[in-house]
């Protein structure tokens, strides 16, 4: 039954409900059936059409698969999983890229038809598919918090499609699924490229890698490549967008009395200066030394926060002037 359209083996549209299915099926049974019809191979064979018809059109699971694929839906599983519907669409009757006219569907055009091709009753006319563009792709990166600073690279591996050389890309050979590629239309490669991660990164960032994705099947532009990027905490600054803080020890004397402390940044160390009864936890702003702003020149603070170390094992005179100090200024 190759080639046959199962809506015409039981005379009934391709939108018919179930119910109208059941009902042609059954009377074109009663009406070729063996018992009725002894000795009449026609008429057999006719019953062993229809009933072939009707096991496929009244398959709520069959039925879907053979309006794509036509008499091709028993590959239907494995031209899904390669995702290349487009590629098998001629198959289905009257559906997809492929256009079907028979002398029923036309009307009073079947007489211009039959002008043109010189009596033909059935034409199929191609649209030619339009360059499509490749698929996106997506790959994780993980970077350290000096790296999303300053900027860096990385190779990575790609498993990318290439055309299968056994069904030159069609996916099929002589109407049948590749077995090259199961039907793919397609094998894999691993393919290694070195990327560029620009400064000013965060953990959500999205890096655009102009066509470097998938290749395009039908001339159109490949797909881009899109890094995906995880940046790692620090055991020194908290990220907050784009500014940096960090903890700043401060000993009891220096903030009391004023002094110059070194505080930790991405590139380096930078003096600053402490003035005199800085309070525990005060945070001092240093503009422009926190992390870049992803595609600008610009960056954002560093957040310096205090906090003042209390001195351990004093000794007796320490002790002593202590108490003084408690007794001058009582709490």
């Amino acid at each position: 039954m190759a080639g046959t359209n199962y809506y015409d083996v039981l005379g009934v549209k391709k939108a018919a409900s179930e119910k109208e299915i059941k009902q042609a099926y059954r009377r074109l049974a009663r009406k070729y059936h063996p018992d009725v019809n002894a000795g009449d191979k026609s008429a057999e064979a006719k019953f062993k059409e229809i009933n072939g018809a009707y096991e496929i059109l009244s398959d709520k699971d069959k039925r879907p698969k053979y309006d794509k694929y036509g008499d091709k839906w028993q590959y239907a599983d494995q031209f899904e999983q390669a995702g290349r519907q487009s590629q098998y669409r001629d198959f289905a009757p009257g559906g997809g890229a492929s256009y079907r006219f028979t002398g029923g569907d036309i009307g009073g055009l079947d007489s211009i038809f039959e002008e043109l091709f010189g009596g033909a009753r059935t034409r199929t006319f191609h649209r030619r598919a339009q360059p499509r563009h490749g698929q996106d792709l997506e790959s994780p990166i993980e970077v350290t918090l000096e790296e999303a600073y300053s900027g860096t690279s990385r190779t990575i591996r790609l498993q990318v499609e290439e055309p299968c050389t056994a069904c030159k890309g069609s996916g099929v050979i002589q109407n049948l699924p590749c077995s090259a590629c199961r039907g793919a239309g397609v094998t894999l490669k691993i393919k290694r490229l070195e990327v560029k991660i620009p400064a000013g990164v965060h953990t959500g960032s999205r890096v655009r890698i102009a066509g470097k994705g998938q290749p395009s099947y039908s001339g159109g532009n490949s797909g881009d490549l899109y890094l995906k990027i995880t940046v790692k905490s620090h055991s020194t600054f908290e990220r907050h967008g784009d500014n940096l803080q960090v903890t700043v020890p401060v000993s009891l004397a220096t903030a009391v009395l004023g002094g110059e402390v070194q505080v930790p940044t991405p590139k380096g160390k930078l003096a600053l200066k402490i003035p005199t009864e800085t309070q525990n936890g005060r945070v001092f702003r240093l503009s422009g030394q926190g992390m870049p702003h992803l595609g600008k020149s610009t960056r954002g603070d560093l957040l310096a926060k205090i906090n003042v170390v209390l001195p351990t094992k004093l000794s007796d005179k320490e002790k002593e002037l202590f108490r003084q100090l408690s007794e001058i200024r009582p709490a």
